[in-house]
């Protein structure tokens, strides 16, 4: 359906101040744009790490209040003029805010056939993860570390694996070192549990990991990661790190620069980096769109595993549980989706 549309009672989730969030109602216009989508949301996915600062107040670019979201999939409820890939009633995954009803935005594409949507809003996650292994230069049968296994951590892990790599998952959370092992990581490690150092080592016959990937948006882990690659190795930074960390840099300095201390290569693997819609003339391999095509179908194969990583699948009323969980037990709350669907 093109052209003008009834407006339509909806809800959404909003962070009206500083770590207090609300379901709110509001009147969405389903108009689409010329070339554009409206949709009836099925399932959205929190991401943890952005979605807690936004909540928090210290991000300057989500001024409170603030209406979060990352993606979601849902049903097409109108199209723009100029749309031909879709029509009404097709499932389709979006970037898009935590709401019953959402435009689509960045890139929309079509959900496979039969996959879950509240398996298929995962795609986003993976869209994160994904970009560690495109900047990076990992091959068949390196060693690679993933310091973080939350959501993207899991699946920046899970994603190594499948491109050949040996993979070892670090998290100081033994709940998620299960959930790793459930996604088919086959060595994990505590570092309150063991020296990192020495596991890593004898993991590796002494020479570190070829990448290492900070996950987890901890400075500090940043800087262990640097510890833990080998000559020439690669540590990509995965995880967008917002703490304070006050230290001595010389050190960092002398394992990027001295051929002693390892001469090794920082990599940001923002997602951003990469542009947004494919490239017809190739000149531009990758992309988000690309990659997003790419996580849905090895999630709808099964290859990308995130049934065990859906720790908490709830209605948008329990919004504010939501994100106490998160905030107060991120051992148990790991991948976090609102079910839209009444």
């Amino acid at each position: 359906m093109a052209g003008s549309c009834a407006m339509i009672d909806a809800k959404r989730i909003s962070f009206v101040e500083p770590n207090v969030v609300r379901l709110e109602g509001f009147i969405f216009d389903p108009t689409p744009a010329d070339n554009g989508v409206a949709i009836r949301t099925s399932a959205t996915i929190v991401s943890a790490g952005t979605e807690l600062a936004c909540l928090a107040g210290t991000e300057d670019w989500a001024r409170l209040p603030f209406t979060p979201g990352y993606g979601a999939v849902g049903r097409v409820i109108a199209i723009g003029k100029d749309v031909r890939a879709f029509k009404e009633g097709d499932l389709v995954f979006t970037h898009s805010n935590h709401a019953s009803h959402a435009k689509g935005e960045v890139v929309t594409m079509k959900v496979p056939d039969g996959l879950d949507p509240v398996h298929a809003v995962f795609a986003r996650m993976a869209t994160v993860a994904i970009t560690a292994l495109r900047v990076g230069s990992a091959e068949l049968g390196d060693k690679v570390a993933v310091i973080g296994l939350g959501s993207v951590g899991n699946l920046a892990s899970q994603l190594f694996t499948l491109s050949g790599c040996d993979v070892m998952g670090i998290d100081l959370v033994n709940r998620r070192l299960e959930v790793a092992r459930e996604c088919g990581i086959g060595m994990t490690m505590n570092p309150n549990e063991g020296d990192q150092n020495e596991v890593v080592m004898g993991w590796t016959d002494g020479k570190g990991c070829d990448v290492v990937v900070e996950a987890s948006g901890n400075p500090k882990a940043a800087l262990l990661a640097t510890e833990l690659a080998s000559r020439k190795g690669e540590v990509i930074l995965l995880g967008s790190p917002r703490r304070e960390l006050q230290g001595n840099v010389t050190d960092l300095l002398r394992r990027i620069h001295l051929w002693d201390y390892g001469c090794i290569t920082l990599k940001g693997a923002h997602e951003w980096r990469l542009p947004i819609h494919e490239d017809p003339s190739g000149f531009a391999k990758h992309s988000i769109e690309r990659n997003t095509r790419i996580a849905l179908r090895l999630i709808s194969e099964g290859k990308l595993k995130v049934s065990p990583l859906l720790t908490h699948e709830l209605p948008p009323e329990r919004c504010a549980e939501a994100y106490g969980g998160l905030r107060e037990d991120p051992d148990n709350y790991i991948g976090v989706v609102f079910n839209w669907n009444p």
